[in-house]
């Protein structure tokens, strides 16, 4: 027996002021779940687990719930149509609706399924674990109360190393480990130059030893290397101490660039040391010429401080599947374009063909290079035919690869806007703590 005025042949549904009436025998084989559940209540008390008010004396039910949206979800249990957003209703406003009186997203229309996908993706950005408020919640935890203090700490320190706008310290933590990438940069490109390339030959035969094997102190240049690896060293260390998931830590690619761009010179060090001072291998040798010019890894670590390196990463994170759809596409005409070009001018007539374009993996430059408008002009056609081809294969490279354009475009604007609006909830906590 259901709860509520003995005799009466129906029911009533008060959602958000708007009154929906139910006859009683519906109730059980509804197909709202919470609007069903009433059907098993003995008790009052049984009665508002489910509904937010009750009136016994109009046997009315009350819910606290947007009106408009509970229309549309009633329009489609009936089967009066398909279940789609409510207009000028947030979409996740709306899910959350769905899944009040029970329903899930799989029972939206694959328009709106798609719609509501992009934008939990766009929340899940902006409000992360990482973001603050993460420690009230820990603070509520059992337990919590005790650990704050430290787990404040680490996470002040954290947010100082992680995050350029959550502080003043960390804006300038973060100025610091720019100019130090900034110096690191000018060294390594000034190495490559001839005049100072002749003066540190002049000074390994003077001294007969490598700037290495001496330590890196002997030579200015090594002073100054030495200092930005220190530092790129401290940096990662710290930030591995004070990060909370020490797994997820090592799987982010900005560390592994971290790692990858520290590496080389402790590599570099100790195989001067077991070589020798005077080893072919530290005067002529490709793998520490290698090892040195990893140093240029250093420029990527300047995406933890600006929002634009920030953004192309991010965007090229989320459209890889349109990446490799242009990838496709360019892979496809290639093959398409070079195979004709090749029988054009080089296969028809042997006697005058075109040397350039000998082989399909020779036409293939030729192709690329058209396809992206580039035409350094170090192989072209030459017989009619040939041109006419290489006349539809810049045509065709531009339309291709502006078809995924307009996709990664769009993802692009809306990664740049999302960061924005990251970075602008740390200014805000900024200006509070420089006020304070």
């Amino acid at each position: 027996m259901t709860f509520g005025r003995s005799g009466a042949a129906s029911v009533v549904l008060n959602v958000g002021g708007a009154r929906y009436s139910l006859s009683r025998e519906l109730l059980k084989d509804f197909p709202l779940r919470r609007v069903s559940r009433l059907h098993g209540c003995r008790s009052e008390r049984d009665v508002l687990e489910v509904c937010d008010d009750y009136d016994r004396e109009r046997n009315e039910y009350f819910f606290d719930r947007h009106s408009e949206a509970f229309g549309f979800i009633l329009l489609y249990v009936r089967g009066h149509g398909k279940l789609r957003f409510a207009p000028r209703m947030c979409e996740l406003s709306f899910y959350n609706e769905m899944i009040y009186w029970g329903l899930e997203g799989a029972h939206l229309e694959y328009c709106c399924q798609r719609r509501l996908d992009d934008r939990m993706s766009d929340t899940y950005t902006f409000y992360s674990a990482d973001e603050p408020g993460a420690l009230g919640r820990d603070e509520a935890r059992p337990g919590g109360a005790e650990a704050a203090p430290s787990r404040r700490w680490l996470e002040r320190m954290r947010r100082t190393f992680e995050e350029p706008t959550s502080s003043l310290a960390a804006q300038i933590l973060a100025t610091v480990s720019v100019v130090f990438v900034i110096v690191s940069m000018v060294v390594l490109c000034a190495s490559t130059l001839p005049d100072w390339r002749a003066a540190a030959a002049d000074n390994r035969s003077l001294d007969d030893r490598s700037r290495y094997s001496a330590g890196p102190g002997r030579e200015p240049s090594g002073i100054i290397e030495a200092i930005c690896i220190g530092w790129f060293t401290a940096e990662c260390i710290v930030r591995f101490i004070v990060s909370k998931n020490k797994c997820e830590f090592v799987k982010r690619p900005l560390n592994i660039i971290d790692l990858l761009a520290i590496t080389p010179y402790y590599i570099s060090v100790l195989m001067t040391v077991f070589t020798g001072e005077n080893s072919q291998l530290q005067r002529a040798g490709v793998t520490l010429r290698v090892l040195r010019m990893m140093r240029i890894f250093w420029v990527i670590k300047l995406a933890r401080h600006f929002i634009g390196l920030q953004t192309l990463g991010l965007t090229l994170k989320r459209c890889y599947r349109e990446m490799v759809m242009l990838l496709v596409f360019i892979c496809v005409a290639m093959a398409i374009f070079s195979a004709l070009s090749q029988l054009l001018e080089h296969g028809l007539d042997l006697e005058t063909s075109n040397k350039d374009f000998a082989s399909i993996p020779a036409a293939c430059w030729w192709v690329i290079i058209s396809m992206t408008t580039v035409g350094y002009g170090d192989m072209y056609p030459i017989t009619m035919p040939g041109r006419i081809l290489g006349g539809v294969c810049v045509v065709s490279g531009i339309v291709l690869l502006a078809l995924p354009i307009t996709f990664i475009y769009h993802s692009f604007v809306q990664c740049y806007h999302e960061l924005k609006f990251r970075s602008a909830r740390y200014s805000r906590s900024l200006s509070a703590e420089f006020l304070n």
